[in-house]
């Protein structure tokens, strides 16, 4: 079984003719946009056409986004590829080049005099009327093109450089471990999957060397996220912002008072929560709370272990139950060789999911080993492809979700796989879903609410200067103390969790946290819906995903009939996830 994808479909190999060729066209035609953006949106006259043209132009912009699929695709599955190396770095300074246009649009249609008339006039226009309007409203937070063009060129050699640094550190990791007797070195993703490992012995040699292993590069990641946040800080300032995470919510189209609802609602459930931890501790034998190499450790006796194929099958199984397009679609990803499972060096940690528009596919990238945490989070992703297959046939422009909304269909596709699994257990292997799932669900909201601490505690201190690796690990473990509270062993914590996470090195996706546990309690909102609709379900919820480019999170909350201004609403969600900490228990 094939667990490598293929990039094929999007080129052969750097050298080709066809990227080559594609690489050529677009070092020239990204400066000559610039300057047809800067002559056309100097005066307001026939601002119509001018939009139009621009839209236009955007969305069928195919090349560039091709080529910069595919040296990412290519490098994030193998570090040392020198060609994916050169050509990330090239297509992110020629996406720089590609920030002119774009402000020099956004002003522009923020000073049109008529654009309401002009929305109205022309069915182009209307149907990017949400973008349109967006544009107005943040207006205020644009710079100068001059400035918008300047720090988009130094965040290629600024917090993205930082960024590509830590990941080439922690995918080149060679740690050595004991394993059950045998001496091993192993890749980082193969030393954290060992979390997972019935034996109780592997999993705390796995966490004590991994532990260890970061010490050797806690100080160029200490660097890196310092130089990454104070980046953030830094725009934030000069952009008019009130705070990093005022700037997160503008971007992710999402009210304060929605968050606030639900982090209200998190932080009600806490003391509940901790119930499963000091439970599993029990079970496992610990007195003081569960020391975090038990964490993930599998409480049941029965063994859930899937070769590739049968993960395969069990998701196409149960996909295929909740609708003949969802089956369809995966069993085409796994035909295809769209996904990419195997663990190996050189290959980054966790896994993600990247929706190609440009060639109405996607692309999955996981770490199987073969648990039932691993099949989940291969449903997890292929929600995400399969979010990119709703949004297929939208423009380019109105397909850009933001990443809130973003955590929906995973999480809801993890729900069709789990929930069906349940239906036909019984005993220790109900039992071993069960408690696979509050695991997941603990990670979700006790877990991202200790993240969501920590990154708000490190932007304030960020503030007063450069924080030193202690000061880094004293504000992770607080918030793991703060968040977890007595459900783990205070005594082993994981301190270095901020290096591991690459969601604090994105400079343009802060607080990479929070959507984790928007889209898992929206997603149950959205799942209870599905269990009372039936099979009219599915096709109301592939329109509500096609239109999560183009509307607010409250707006796509209103299509679904669900409030998420109210805190009532997460807290029936949260609800459902205590009442399965309750049977766990029992």
């Amino acid at each position: 079984m094939d667990m490598r994808w293929s990039l094929d479909d999007l080129y052969t190999s750097f050298e080709s003719a066809e990227f080559l060729a594609d690489f050529e066209f677009v070092q020239k035609d990204v400066p000559e946009f610039g300057k047809w953006a800067e002559e056309a949106f100097a005066s307001t006259e026939d601002a119509g056409a001018k939009i139009e043209a621009y839209l236009t132009r955007v969305n069928n912009s195919k090349k560039f986004m091709r080529l910069f699929a595919y040296a990412s695709l290519t490098r994030s599955v193998d570090e040392s590829n020198e060609p994916a190396k050169k050509y990330s770095d090239l297509l992110r300074v020629l996406m720089a080049g590609m920030s002119k246009p774009s402000v020099l649009f956004k002003t522009f249609v923020a000073k049109v005099p008529s654009l309401d008339a002009l929305i109205e006039a022309s069915p182009l226009l209307k149907e990017h009327e949400f973008i349109l309007r967006e544009a107005v409203a943040q207006n205020k937070y644009l710079l100068s093109e001059k400035e918008e063009t300047a720090i988009a060129k130094m965040r290629v050699t600024g917090s993205s450089a930082w960024g590509d640094m830590k990941d080439m550190l922690l995918a080149t990791m060679k740690i050595p471990v004991t394993v059950e007797g045998e001496e091993k070195v192993l890749p980082l993703a193969a030393i954290r999957n060992l979390a997972f490992n019935a034996n109780a012995e592997t999993r705390k040699a796995a966490y004590f060397a991994e532990m260890k292993a970061y010490e050797d590069v806690e100080k160029a990641s200490a660097s890196a996220l310092n130089a990454i946040k104070g980046e953030v800080l830094t725009q934030v300032a000069m952009r008019g912002y009130d705070s990093p995470i005022h700037m997160t919510l503008v971007g992710a189209r999402m009210e304060k008072g929605t968050l606030d609802a639900m982090i209200s609602s998190m932080e009600d459930f806490l003391p509940s929560f901790r119930r499963y931890f000091k439970k599993k501790a029990e079970m496992l034998g610990h007195k003081n709370g569960l020391p975090w190499y038990d964490l993930f450790a599998p409480a049941a006796k029965v063994k859930m272990n899937f070769s590739y194929q049968e993960a395969m099958d069990f998701l196409l199984e149960h996909f295929y139950a909740y609708s003949q397009e969802l089956g369809d679609f995966t069993k085409k990803a796994f035909e295809d060789k769209w996904v990419d499972a195997e663990v190996r060096e050189g290959k980054r940690g966790g896994a993600f999911c990247s929706n190609l528009h440009v060639i109405g596919q996607s692309r999955v990238m996981s770490n199987f080993d073969g648990s039932f945490s691993n099949v989940s989070t291969l449903a997890h992703e292929f929600g995400h492809a399969y979010h990119g297959h709703c949004l297929k046939n939208e423009k380019y422009l109105n397909t850009a979700y933001t990443m809130p909304i973003a955590e929906t269909a995973s999480t809801f596709c993890e729900a069709i796989i789990t929930e069906a699994a349940m239906e036909k257990a019984n005993g220790d292997e109900r039992y071993a879903i069960l408690e696979a799932e509050l695991s997941h669900a603990m990670q979700i909201i006790i877990d991202i609410y200790s993240r969501f601490l920590f990154e708000s505690r490190f932007f304030e201190a960020r503030k007063g200067g450069s924080l030193s690796v202690e000061e880094i690990n004293n504000l992770m473990l607080q918030a793991q103390k703060d968040a977890y509270g007595d459900g783990l062993d205070h005594d082993c914590l994981h301190k270095y969790m901020w290096v591991n996470k690459v969601h604090y090195y994105y400079a343009e996706r802060n607080f990479y946290n929070f959507p984790y546990a928007y889209g898992q309690l929206f997603a149950m909102g959205l799942y209870a819906q599905y269990l009372e609709e039936g099979d009219s379900f599915p096709e109301k919820y592939n329109r509500l995903l096609a239109a999560t480019g183009s509307n607010s999170l409250e707006t796509v909350g209103d299509m679904a009939g669900i409030d998420v201004r109210k805190k009532d609403f997460w807290t029936q969600s949260l609800k459902l996830i205590d009442a399965k900490v309750d049977e766990f228990c029992k």
